[in-house]
């Protein structure tokens, strides 16, 4: 989710909307697989439980309540975040686990930091800790045993297309095959065809 500037000032504005989370699934349940807060936005990898929760549990509880926390800090009415959250649906497979490496990587890809363990506001932290996470919970798919390190290494260019073009267009994103299915299940063909207009063929 992209905000219109700066949303994230301090420590105390990343450690507010983490706080959000575990309130907004007393709400409405969520599964929450990964998370990265940046500057002037953030990426949630999400499992809802049931058609239509990841739209209320998004709009009505969490971007909703950081909007007003927001207000009554700083000061200030009117839009926060700019447009509608964006959405993809990810097949529950070494693909999944590629999103969530894109996700933990976006603080190290912008050089906040040497590396992806050492920034604070990551699910990547909340794997480390020995504690239970009130934060998220374990996928469909297991972590390797080596995932921090896999964070840390670079994904391929293809890789990153693929992911900016699913989070732009709402391209499910998965194998071909998956792709296609899924797109036409779920309404969302049109994400997975060219962009612009069809090229015109002049006959004699």
């Amino acid at each position: 989710m992209q905000a219109r500037a700066e949303i994230f000032h301090d420590d105390d504005d990343y450690a507010a909307f983490l706080a959000l989370i575990p309130k907004a699934n007393e709400r409405l349940s969520m599964r929450v697989l990964g998370v990265v807060l940046m500057p002037n936005h953030f990426h949630l990898v999400l499992w809802p439980r049931d058609d239509g929760d990841l739209g209320r549990w998004m709009q009505q509880w969490l971007l909703t309540s950081r909007v007003r926390g927001y207000h009554r800090h700083y000061g200030g009415s009117g839009h926060v975040w700019q447009g509608r959250f964006k959405a993809f649906p990810i097949q529950q497979d070494e693909h999944l686990l590629t999103v969530l490496r894109y996700v933990e990587r976006n603080p190290l890809r912008a050089k906040l930091v040497r590396r992806a363990e050492n920034w604070r506001w990551s699910s990547l932290r909340e794997w480390q800790s020995s504690a239970p996470s009130e934060l998220i919970v374990p996928g469909p798919i297991k972590l390797p045993r080596n995932w921090k390190t896999q964070v840390d290494e670079p994904q391929t260019e293809l890789e990153v297309a693929a992911l900016r073009r699913s989070i732009a267009r709402g391209t499910p994103f998965g194998s071909e095959r998956w792709t296609k299915l899924t797109a036409k299940r779920l309404g969302l063909e049109s994400t997975i065809n060219p962009r612009g207009r069809p090229r015109v063929t002049k006959t004699k």
